[in-house]
């Protein structure tokens, strides 16, 4: 393998036209599906299903733990809107981070991120799958794991067009349903909906007051919050494939972040505020839980086909920016150099390899549940931090040059910056910190440590090598 100039990769990416040649990535995605990319990107069954131990955990206080981690969030997104405004690349905060702080960071920040997507292409086909056994019976597991993993393979094997429309589509439904659920909460709150009355503020101070467990129980929906906001790096990624990157990129990132925190705020105080946190309906899914004390008709069966949904689209989602991941560090020599060809746009050998990892970690998940498998997740589990810490080191650094070298690509600037920065990083540091308090979560932080020491040693190693056989 051969490693290209670490500036080399970002330069070739910052353009406004389309490519020239097939051996390109096209620039085939428009601004609609971009902003809906960006909106619906964390949108996922974390937030439809997860929410609830959450809420379980910190009872009313869930509201004040996806407030704070929702401003984390914010941040993180508006320093990768910023590095990616400055600069489009497939490779994202990986290209970014290869520039700012050396070829083992950018090594090592996208092939975590790219077995971070992988496995959770897995846990995606296995939920989506476990819905159509339920409708189905008489079916198994396996023949819909296989399905799903072929029907996106092949989606995002054509135009990036075609992921970009299904994508489109596949958020629009998500917002919509939350759009939805947050009028008719709204309504009960305020006892305007038909057969209800205004619960005032008796669920949010009743039953143990508002914090109910204390800040231990904050803590635990805190770390809850935080990985439900996973997929938000993927706008950024698919901008370097959008009609007008820089704009794009720019537009999306602005008009996402209020909302975001508009629909996971909003929805948990619309949870916690219409039924008791201790209601045990809460733990299986809150938003069912909701609508079937508002008396809403095939309430289960409703979020059973937005689940599946938000399963299908983080599913689709994830083989995109898997395979844009590692198409960018195949290119700069940082991968197998076979899986680096591009037809029609398409980088279709590392779609291929990317959905194959999905499909292997699905079987690992048969045959080794409790081992294999169960590793595969704890060393995922903390690698959004991980990503979230690299993009803000990086964004540190990239800031300084890009105001003394190229003010004119600050298109998107940083809010305070440094302090706000620095803040971020500090909130990523403590979070990590949190995640020792619990057996649980601090195994799945050593086994994600584990896996990112492994790949920065092999990433400094290859950058050594890189720099004797130049010297």
């Amino acid at each position: 393998m051969t490693r290209t100039d670490a500036s080399s990769a970002p330069e070739r990416a910052v353009t406004e036209e389309p490519p020239d040649s097939g051996t390109s990535l096209s620039h085939g995605l428009k601004q609609r599906h971009l902003s809906m990319i960006a909106l619906g990107g964390v949108i996922g069954a974390g937030l439809f299903v997860g929410s609830g131990a959450g809420i379980a955990a910190a009872g009313p206080g869930i509201v004040l733990a996806y407030a704070v981690s929702g401003l984390l969030v914010m941040l993180v997104m508006r320093m990768l809107g910023e590095m990616a405004a400055a600069n489009p690349a497939s490779g994202s905060f990986s290209v970014h981070a290869e520039r700012a702080i050396g070829p083992w960071a950018g090594f090592t920040a996208g092939w975590v991120f790219w077995i971070e997507l992988c496995v959770a292409i897995a846990v995606e086909a296995l939920g989506a799958a476990a819905i159509m056994v339920q409708w189905f019976p008489a079916t198994s597991s396996w023949m819909w794991v296989l399905l799903f993993m072929v029907m996106f393979c092949g989606m995002n094997l054509a135009a990036v067009g075609n992921f970009g429309e299904f994508e489109f589509w596949f958020a629009a439904l998500k917002v919509a349903a939350i759009g939805i659920f947050l009028v008719l909460g709204v309504l009960a709150i305020c006892g305007l909906l038909p057969g209800t009355s205004a619960p005032g503020t008796s669920n949010l101070t009743g039953q143990g007051g508002f914090l109910p467990n204390g800040t231990d129980g904050l803590v635990a929906g805190l770390l809850a919050s935080v990985f439900a906001y996973g997929g938000l790096e993927t706008v950024t990624i698919a901008a370097a494939e959008s009609e007008h990157p820089v704009k794009g990129v720019a537009s999306a990132v602005r008009t996402a972040m209020w909302r975001i925190g508009l629909f996971y705020v909003g929805s948990m105080l619309v949870v916690v505020t219409l039924i008791p946190w201790t209601d045990r309906s809460i733990l299986t899914g809150p938003y069912v839980a909701v609508l079937e004390h508002l008396d809403i008709p095939a309430a289960g069966e409703i979020m059973n086909v937005i689940v599946l949904i938000a399963l299908l689209s983080a599913m689709n989602a994830n083989i995109y920016g898997a395979s844009r991941m590692a198409h960018s560090l195949v290119e700069r020599g940082e991968g197998p150099r076979f899986l680096g060809k591009v037809t029609g746009g398409v980088p279709r050998r590392t779609v291929v390899a990317s959905s194959a990892f999905g499909f292997v970690a699905v079987l690992l998940s048969y045959r080794w549940p409790d081992t294999v498998f169960k590793w595969l997740l704890y060393m995922t589990g903390a690698a959004v931090l991980v990503v979230w810490g690299f993009i803000a080191v990086t964004q540190l650094m990239m800031r300084h040059r890009l105001e003394r070298e190229q003010p004119e690509r600050l298109v998107v600037r940083m809010w305070w910056f440094p302090f706000l920065t620095v803040v971020a990083l500090l909130g990523i540091l403590c979070t990590l910190g949190l995640m020792l308090r619990e057996k649980d979560t601090a195994v799945q932080l050593y086994a994600t440590a584990g896996l990112t020491a492994a790949l920065a040693l092999v990433g400094y190693v290859r950058q050594r090598v890189a720099a004797a056989r130049r010297s």
